[in-house]
């Protein structure tokens, strides 16, 4: 009976970020700021897409589901944080944190797969442009997008149903929400199992979909360069680049994070690290792609034009 309590604790404490209080509220104005940007930036990008008939394209569809992942596992996330800055007690039950855990798994695997299937499309559009419409049938952007998701639900499933049968014997988590590894670390039974699951999972995530994007993107670098043109080429580049920015920003943190050992970098490393993907990059990602997208800023001049007509 006692084994059972322990599993199901009722409640947990996060570290938080910082142990300084003078440091609560400026971080929490810093990241009140992110997630105001994050929000607007990425319901903005999804309006837009969805208003603009120019951007009714599988590029721009994938886009706006990029832009719903971004915005979703932000939120999992950073209210909770904000919250934590200013209370006393940072306490999140035994559900709240499971199931902060389980959306928040969804959500980043669903990341993963997003950015492979959008080097796909770019592979597509670049290597076969006479077969894009052809191949990029709405058909199969829907069930591309539906993978993504299905992807992010069988991992994330796997990963929480193994979290929900350890046992914890210490309520304190190491950490600002509720990740995989600071929770391992509280349990009392053994977490080998876990653990090689997990790293099993993130490392085929993490790396298959690496390799598809880095293939991908080998194929498209051959491309551009057999173009003749350098106008040809500059047009090019400039429809991969915002991709490939945002996809080394993602896979280098997450691999940072999942694909090392425990003891291999300090806390404030690993915080950095997770702040960097669950709050910046979904705050980055809406700017990547409408500062070096001129598509995207002529639609966004046009639907305020119009609006504002």
């Amino acid at each position: 009976m006692a084994t059972e309590n322990r599993s199901a604790a009722a409640e947990f404490i996060l570290g938080g970020l910082t142990h300084r209080p003078e440091l609560q509220a400026p971080l929490f104005l810093l990241f009140l700021g992110i997630y105001v940007i994050t929000v607007v930036g990425n319901v903005g990008m999804i309006t837009l897409i969805g208003l603009s008939r120019q951007l009714h394209t599988p590029m721009y569809f994938f886009l706006s589901n990029l832009s719903f992942v971004d915005l979703c596992y932000s939120s999992v996330i950073t209210p909770k944080m904000l919250v934590n800055f200013v209370s006393n007690r940072n306490v999140i039950s035994y559900v709240g944190c499971m199931s902060q855990l389980y959306f928040f798994l969804v959500f980043v695997i669903a990341e993963c797969y997003m950015l492979t299937v959008m080097a796909y499309d770019r592979y597509v559009a670049i290597c076969h442009p006479l077969l894009y419409n052809i191949i990029m049938s709405h058909t199969l952007c829907c069930l591309l997008v539906a993978l993504v998701y299905t992807m992010g639900l069988i991992g994330s499933t796997i990963e929480i149903g193994l979290m929900l049968n350890l046992h914890y014997c210490e309520v304190f988590i190491s950490h600002y929400f509720c990740d995989i590894l600071p929770l391992m670390k509280l349990s009392c039974s053994s977490t080998y199992d876990v653990e090689i699951v997990v790293f099993f999972i993130a490392g085929f995530n993490i790396i298959v979909t690496g390799l598809i994007v880095l293939v991908s993107y080998a194929f498209i670098l051959s491309s551009i360069l057999h173009i003749s043109s350098t106008e040809g080429r500059a047009k090019a580049f400039s429809t991969c680049s915002s991709h490939f920015v945002a996809v080394g920003m993602f896979y280098g943190s997450t691999a940072f994070m999942y694909l090392k050992p425990s003891t291999a970098s300090s806390l404030a490393q690993e915080n950095v690290a997770s702040v960097f993907y669950t709050t910046v990059i979904p705050m980055l990602n809406p700017l990547i792609y409408s500062l070096r997208n001129k598509e995207v800023k002529v639609a966004l001049h046009k639907t305020l034009g119009r609006n504002l007509i």
